[in-house]
């Protein structure tokens, strides 16, 4: 399968002229033979324009992910929309009836949507996100071209549980889209490949570009196969990065190095005693 990141240059605010980058993104990547395509975090308003969030909120049928299906089956490709502010009165599907979410779907090549994923860990360090929005509950998990392809988002990254529970899933592909920012170079560049070495799989982690008023996005979109080598990535412009992989390496990499199995649950563990 083919795998394009798509490193958007994002602009606070500016919806329109973000999806048009968005389209344009997907057709140039589906001309280039992409199976499946994802966007960053936030791609329509921008992660870090907060005081926007509640009047760029959309459903889960708004003119954002419209677009997004549409150009997934005009052009016959995969999309992760990797995400938008979610107007959960208006979807009617969340985990509660009313409030904003962090809301990733993903499209076949019909434009049918296989999975939705709303972001768990909701970020607090000078963000405003976790006092706007609503965490998800529930696993966004889809088969796609032979892989099990599961969704976190961004700050997931920093909280492992998530990606056992995913393995646990089946999961063997897992895509990040992001909207990480200077200085924390080193967390990008560590997390998702820790991520793909402890469990085996393949993970693609997609972030924007772009400056806000607080934070500079810094790029560097990457694909980790499941012993953790990059197999694409790239610097802090806007690109497409791009990655063929292979549902068969992540069960080569299991059975030639199964670690997996030697996991020991934790009620499985004696207690330690202090004295």
């Amino acid at each position: 399968m083919r795998l394009a990141l798509a490193q958007l240059a994002i602009e606070s605010g500016q919806v329109a002229r973000n999806v048009d980058r968005a389209v344009t993104a997907i057709e140039t990547a589906a001309d280039d033979g992409a199976d499946l395509v994802v966007l960053p975090e936030l791609f329509n308003v921008g992660y870090f324009a907060f005081d926007l969030y509640a009047r760029e909120a959309e459903p889960l049928d708004g003119p954002t992910l419209t677009r997004i299906r549409e150009t997934a089956r005009d052009h016959e490709v995969g999309v992760l929309a990797g995400s938008i502010v979610e107007d959960l009165a208006a979807s009617g599907e969340g985990p509660v009836d009313e409030g904003l979410a962090n809301t990733a779907v993903l499209f076949d090549r019909s434009g049918d949507r296989l999975a939705t994923y709303r972001k768990h860990h909701l970020f607090g360090y000078q963000s405003a996100e976790s006092k706007l929005l609503t965490a998800g509950e529930s696993l966004g998990i889809a088969d796609f071209e032979g892989f099990s392809v599961g969704m976190t988002t961004c700050y997931d990254l920093r909280f492992p549980e998530l990606y056992r529970e995913l393995v646990d899933a089946g999961v063997t592909l897992v895509c990040v889209p992001s909207a990480w920012p200077y200085p924390r170079v080193e967390h990008w560049t560590l997390l998702p490949r820790a991520r793909a070495v402890e469990n085996q799989c393949y993970v693609a982690a997609a972030n924007g570009s772009g400056s806000f008023d607080d934070a500079d996005l810094l790029g560097r979109s990457s694909v980790y196969d499941p012993w953790g080598t990059v197999l694409a990535s790239s610097g802090d412009d806007p690109t497409l990065v791009v990655a063929d992989i292979h549902p068969e390496r992540v069960e080569r990499v299991r059975e030639e190095f199964p670690a997996l199995r030697d996991r020991r649950e934790r009620n499985g563990l004696s207690e330690r005693r202090t004295e």
